[in-house]
C-alpha cells in the first residue's frame, strides 16, 4: 500500500524540496500552506506528475485551537481521496525565522518563535497521532544553529533545541506504538526562509560557506533528498537522533 507522507509548509523552500523527493518515491503527499494556495496548487500539480497523488490544506500553525478541526479535515481527505483513514508519515517543517541581534529581539519577535517552532510540532502532532499507522515515522525539523552559534538568531535557535529534546521524548513515549521520531538539522541553505537572508545576503552566504567543508552552502535539494533517504522503508531503525545535514559545516 502506498504510504502517505504529511509536511507543513510544504508550498515552498524546504517542504516543497521533500514533498517532491518523496514523490519520487513513492510516496503521496499531503502538504499544507500558510497564504500561498497557488504555489501549494502547483506543488500538487508537479507531484501529480510524478505518478503520485497530491493534497494540499490551509493551516495557520500558531493557532493550535484549529488543529483539532485540521486532525478531521485531514481524517475526511484520507477517506474521500485514499478511501483509507490513516496515514504514515509527519514532517514538522512550517515555520519562519528572525534574524535580529539579541539585545534587539523582541517579545513579539520571541513569541512568535515559541508558538511557530515549539507549540506547533508539540500539539500539532498531538492532534495528528491518533490518525497516524502505528509503525509510523515523525521528522521534525531543527537547524545547524543548535551545534554551533551565530549572531542574530538567538531566538530560532533556542526553539529548534526544544525541538531537539522533544523528538527524543516523542520517541520514548511513541515506541510502544512502533513510530520512529527524528530531528534534521539543516546547515545554512539558500531560500526565501528568514526574508532570503542566506540567499540575498552575498556576505552572510560566503561566510557560511568558507565555515562549510563542501565550500559551499546548501541548496533545497540538499535537504529534500536527505529526508527522502532518512525516511526510506529500509531506514527504519534510526530513531530519537538528531541527523545534520549541512555539508559539513563549522567542523
Amino acid at each position: 500500500m502506498t504510504k502517505i507522507a504529511l509536511i507543513t509548509g510544504g508550498s515552498r523552500g524546504l517542504g516543497k524540496s521533500t514533498a517532491l523527493h518523496l514523490a519520487e518515491k513513492g510516496r503521496d503527499i499531503i502538504l499544507t500552506y500558510h497564504s500561498q494556495k497557488e504555489e501549494a496548487e502547483k506543488v500538487v500539480k508537479a507531484i501529480a506528475a510524478k505518478g503520485q497523488k497530491a493534497v494540499s490544506i490551509q493551516l495557520d500553525i500558531i493557532k493550535p485551537d484549529g488543529f483539532g478541526q485540521f486532525s478531521s479535515t485531514v481524517k475526511q481527505i484520507l477517506e474521500d481521496v485514499w478511501d483509507r483513514q490513516n496515514f504514515d508519515i509527519l514532517i514538522n517543517n512550517a515555520g519562519t525565522g528572525v534574524h535580529n541581534d539579541y539585545m534587539k529581539t523582541t517579545e513579539a519577535e520571541f513569541d512568535r518563535m515559541m508558538s511557530e517552532h515549539v507549540k506547533a510540532p508539540y500539539f500539532l502532532s498531538q492532534n495528528l497521532l491518533p490518525i497516524m499507522n502505528d509503525g509510523g515515522r515523525i521528522l521534525n525539523f531543527s537547524t545547524g544553529l543548535t551545534r554551533v552559534t551565530a549572531p542574530g538568531f538567538s531566538a530560532y535557535a533556542i526553539m529548534k533545541g526544544a525541538v531537539e529534546i522533544l523528538s527524543v521524548y516523542m520517541a520514548k513515549e511513541l515506541g510502544a506504538r512502533g513510530i520512529t521520531v527524528n530531528t534534521i538539522a539543516p546547515g545554512a541553505i539558500e531560500t526565501d526562509f528568514g526574508g532570503g537572508v542566506m540567499r540575498d545576503n552575498d556576505d552572510l552566504n560566503q561566510h557560511f560557506a568558507k565555515l562549510t567543508a563542501l565550500g559551499r552552502v546548501g541548496m533545497p535539494d540538499d535537504i529534500g533528498g536527505a529526508v527522502a533517504a532518512i525516511l526510506d522503508d529500509k531506514a527504519g531503525w534510526i530513531n530519537a537522533q538528531r541527523i545534520e545535514v549541512s555539508g559539513g559545516q563549522s567542523i
